[in-house]
């Protein structure tokens, strides 16, 4: 049978197109698949033939989101079809930007703060209102030019620096020096944390030397002191006697230790120690109370100190000794008879009453 030459030539175009559609097929199966839809292995090109394109085709099965296939990339980066924006793995500016991410320094701890009793302005009340970095050009405000020491100067070098890294004067240079100068010399525990937040200050503006962060008050977090009692001196051997006097030993004071003789209130067992304590000399900032012990029986006493609203005690501080036990008297020895009864016998320790013969001789307790 003849088969005319159209009819041919459309067998030609009907093979060409299934053939056409079966490639387009494969290919979207292939894409639909290698981003997570469908079952089966992922299909991939190999490179030396260059990727796959997959063209449209309205025989394409539909995928459950509603998309025929992949969704088709159009306009600017990170958009898609239908207006919507491609998630990106994770926060953070565009690949293009080249932003610094500045973290900034430590501030202060808690003190915990002083109760000031006395009014007069201390390191330790100064370090409590130098907690709000907000306050640092005004936190030394009131303190006497001539107020000297390490703690002072270490003080106003914090809130140079602090002023300095927001942004609002502060002087870096002074700020440095005074650091490097008191290495080692704050003996106080506000004063050893205060040194450490402005050497954090220092590090930071030797690292970003033109940024300004603003500080903040940290919230919570580990005190600065840990105030106790650390033992009580009884002259060595962990006993007193009362009316003696003993050595209480505190360690890291928030407060201004000067305050302590008249504001503090020094118990021994359970009763208030008479007088007023004495201040004793301090070292590598420890405090000594000197106090005298109460009247109180032998035994094993608690010893506590009290300032403010807060009281510190160590149990079982020392040992109440027991009183001095004397000695009892040796018995009398029996005389003769015959000696002592007439003139002249008596001993070394005996004096002869005038009188007459025969009479008793007495014995004199004191000297002659």
């Amino acid at each position: 049978m003849a088969v005319s030459l159209g009819m041919r030539i459309s067998g030609l175009l009907f093979v060409g197109a299934v053939a056409v559609a079966a490639a387009a097929f494969t290919g979207l199966e292939g894409t639909d698949r290698a981003d997570g839809g469908g079952g089966g292995p992922a299909v991939s090109a190999d490179p030396s033939t260059g990727p796959v394109t997959a063209s449209p085709s309205p025989t394409a099965p539909k995928r459950p989101d509603g998309h025929i296939g992949a969704p088709a990339i159009t306009g600017a980066p990170g958009a898609v079809a239908g207006g919507g924006t491609l998630r990106r793995s994770g926060p953070g500016p565009a690949p293009s930007e080249s932003r610094e991410h500045v973290v900034a320094p430590a501030w202060l701890p808690p003190g915990p703060g002083s109760p000031d009793l006395d009014g007069t302005a201390d390191p330790a009340g100064v370090y409590d209102r130098l907690r709000d970095p907000a306050a640092c050009g005004t936190a030394l405000d009131g303190v006497p030019a001539a107020a000297d020491g390490d703690e002072w100067t270490l003080l106003r070098a914090l809130s140079s620096a602090c002023l300095a890294v927001q942004g609002q004067g502060g002087d870096w240079e002074q700020a440095g020096r005074d650091h490097a100068a008191l290495a080692g010399a704050a003996r106080s525990c506000k004063g050893r944390a205060a040194y450490a937040v402005l050497g954090g200050l220092l590090d930071f503006h030797r690292r970003s030397p033109t940024a300004t962060v603003r500080l903040r008050t940290p919230a919570g977090g580990a005190p600065a002191c840990r105030y106790r009692i650390t033992g009580v001196d009884t002259g060595g051997d962990g006993t007193a006697r009362p009316a003696e006097v003993i050595g209480v030993e505190l360690a890291d004071a928030y407060f201004d230790p000067a305050e302590l003789p008249q504001a503090a209130t020094v118990t021994v067992g359970g009763r208030q120690v008479p007088g007023v304590p004495l201040l004793g000399p301090r070292s590598g900032g420890t405090v000594v109370l000197s106090v005298v012990v109460p009247a109180l029986g032998a035994g094993p006493v608690d010893v506590s100190v009290r300032y403010g609203t807060d009281e510190v005690r160590l149990p079982q501080a020392f040992t109440i000794a027991p009183p001095d036990v004397l000695p009892d008297p040796e018995p009398e020895q029996e005389q003769d008879p015959g000696i002592g009864t007439g003139p002249g016998t008596g001993t070394g320790t005996d004096r002869d009453e005038d009188g007459p013969a025969g009479a008793l001789s007495f014995t004199w307790s004191g000297a002659p």
